[in-house]
């Protein structure tokens, strides 16, 4: 086969945009038979769900000029509530305890109150420095394990950034007694495509016809500059571009160091299974998302689809989806229709419906959900990432950079790349 300026490894965000701006023949090589990677929505009997939550809040101009090209949006407030030992809290929990007993209000204040500051030697050190010991202890310690798979002392911090408020203690008092009606998120709006699910935010990056679906990369052979897929197809390249996750990267490369391939297999990640369901009641759903920390509820956090567009149900119903997370680090224990099982028997308790209310009902596994920031991450990525710079890999997106990345942070990510290599070729022909 002739010879690509440009292949592009995977058709997420990442990948998708690094199509769309390049200037070059290039293709993108994807393995599953859609496109959108873990922005990816799907149908069901004409409910449409995503995978894994989104809503947008990107303030990036070029983000949000892409996503308006692509599809008309509804606006939402962060209005986001908690589940905690049968009390709904309004999100941020620290700011809004007053529907708590007398007692844990006042342990959750006396414990902002002897807060003490020590040498911060990980994620678990860095919550007592900023919510004190009990309200650490029952709240997001308890919500790392469920979303973070781990407890919150094998994390490190640099990721956490303004991802978890920090409220002073006057804020904490003051909400032991009143809602606190200012949002603390931090976005003050957030917007969702009014048809099609998070996907349609997209459609303006896609070019189905430079996308080889339903095909695998089995080798990659840096010298050659060649490729060869699960199909026996053989691409040859001028440049190589992966967002695929770098342990499935290092694993197809040709005479890969097997340092660096003990390095991939240390990063850790997470991955999910997403309980989706539809009802044929308008009403189930009463919060747009909400975060759980019951130990014996299994999903970490669930959102409702038909809230965030009435488009994304039939008329007349409504829907929601749950999120359970594992790793290598603390493997599945249930199989998939035991996870479906037990999710419905839970969330039915807490939200009011019956089983003759599901009209949909799917579970499903993603092998990759979450980069997961455990102490020998940089060490361990910074390695890999070298490496792949030594052999002309470039990378983009959450698991081709290996880091935190929201979708437009991944979109801005394929972006650069592109116009990397776009001024690769500008040099190159000006010679």
């Amino acid at each position: 086969m002739r010879k690509l300026n440009t292949i592009i490894l995977g058709a997420g965000i990442s990948g998708l945009a690094v199509q769309h701006f390049l200037k070059s023949e290039n293709i993108i090589i994807e393995k599953e038979n859609y496109w959108g990677g873990l922005c990816h929505s799907f149908s069901i009997n004409e409910f449409i769900f995503d995978t894994f939550i989104h809503l947008s809040f990107s303030e990036m101009n070029e983000v949000v000029e892409i996503f308006e090209k692509s599809s008309h949006s509804f606006k939402h407030k962060p209005r986001a509530f908690n589940y905690y030992n049968g009390y709904w809290i309004k999100h941020p929990a620290q700011n809004n305890i007053f529907s708590l007993t007398s007692e844990e209000k006042t342990s959750i204040i006396m414990g902002f109150v002897n807060r003490k500051s020590f040498i911060k030697k990980n994620y678990e050190d860095w919550l007592r420095i900023q919510f004190g010991d009990y309200f650490a202890e029952h709240f997001p310690m308890q919500y790392t394990k469920k979303y973070w798979t781990v407890e919150a002392r094998k994390l490190e911090t640099k990721w956490v950034g303004e991802r978890v408020y920090q409220a002073p203690i006057q804020e904490v008092i003051k909400g032991a007694f009143e809602e606190d009606e200012i949002n603390r998120f931090y976005a003050k709006e957030m917007k969702y495509p009014c048809i099609g699910g998070y996907q349609s935010y997209l459609k303006e990056l896609v070019d189905e016809n430079n996308i080889d679906f339903s095909t695998k990369v089995v080798l990659i052979d840096p010298d050659e500059k060649s490729i060869i897929t699960d199909n026996k197809k053989k691409y040859y390249y001028e440049n190589l571009v992966s967002t695929i996750p770098l342990p499935e990267l290092c694993k197809v490369i040709k005479g890969v160091p097997t340092e660096i391939l003990r390095a991939s297999e240390k990063l850790n990640y997470t991955s999910g299974v997403i309980v989706s369901l539809g009802f044929n009641k308008m009403d189930i759903p009463k919060y747009l998302w909400y975060y759980i920390y019951d130990e014996d509820i299994l999903p970490a956090r669930v959102y409702a689809p038909s809230l965030k567009s009435i488009n994304n149900v039939p008329e007349g119903c409504s829907s929601i989806q749950a999120e359970y997370y594992f790793s290598k680090l603390n493997p599945l224990k249930y199989s998939l229709e035991e996870i479906l099982e037990k999710t419905i028997e839970k969330l039915s308790l807490i939200m009011g419906f019956s089983e003759i209310d599901i009209c949909v009902s799917d579970v499903r596994q993603i092998d990759y959900a979450n980069v997961l920031f455990t102490k020998d991450i940089y060490e361990n990525r910074e390695m890999i990432l070298n490496y792949l710079d030594r052999i002309n890999i470039k990378y983009a997106g959450r698991f081709g950079e290996w880091d935190y990345l929201w979708s437009d942070q991944s979109l801005i990510s394929g972006k650069k790349i592109a116009e990397k290599i776009n001024n690769m070729s500008k040099v190159f022909c000006n010679k």
